[in-house]
């Protein structure tokens, strides 16, 4: 089990920037498993800005869910950066939400290949009126919990940043 304690200023964070902004969040979650969208919904007031949480685990989830395509999946991968774009941009377009944030990733600790190794993670975030933004995370075989809370405290200091971008962009209208 992830102890999401440690991550709880940073979900508390996010929930007062967004609430503070006026933004909706979802989260498109596969080898985290709804824990982003758990540490955000664990703060008080969460309610007022967390749209939903996709829990697209398998490759039908994603594309039933998110609209990722079949043939993206069969071409790079599940856990490649083009999905984890695909997965932010059909979770902006599935729900109400103004910023989300996918993941997918190899949790460990099998699963891994010598291209894709234990402890990578692919997080992508898109907003409306912003380029959808890529980050790969290399974790190393840490654990399966560890390589999850990581990319949890990665995500949330993502969207914070993502935040803070949409807020500049309606000041600056750049």
């Amino acid at each position: 089990m992830t102890d999401l304690a440690r991550v709880e200023d940073s979900a508390a964070r996010v929930i007062r920037e967004a609430t503070a902004a006026g933004l909706l969040l979802a989260t498109a979650e596969s080898c985290t498993g709804g824990l982003i969208a758990s540490s955000l919904t664990e703060i008080s007031g969460s309610s007022a800005v967390v749209d939903r949480g996709f829990v697209t685990y398998s490759n039908e989830a994603k594309r039933d869910m998110l609209g990722v395509p079949a043939d993206l999946i069969a071409r790079v991968g599940a856990v490649s950066r083009d999905v984890a774009i695909a997965m932010a941009e059909g979770a902006l377009t599935a729900s109400r939400a103004d910023v989300t944030v996918a993941i997918t990733g190899i949790a460990g600790p099998g699963g891994g290949s010598a291209e894709k190794p234990v402890g990578l993670v692919h997080m992508a975030l898109a907003a409306k009126g912003l380029p959808t933004q890529h980050e790969e995370l290399r974790l190393g075989d840490v654990g399966r919990s560890a390589v999850r809370l990581a990319t949890v405290e990665r995500a949330l200091t993502a969207l914070s940043q993502t935040i803070a971008k949409v807020l500049s962009v309606r000041e600056t209208g750049e």
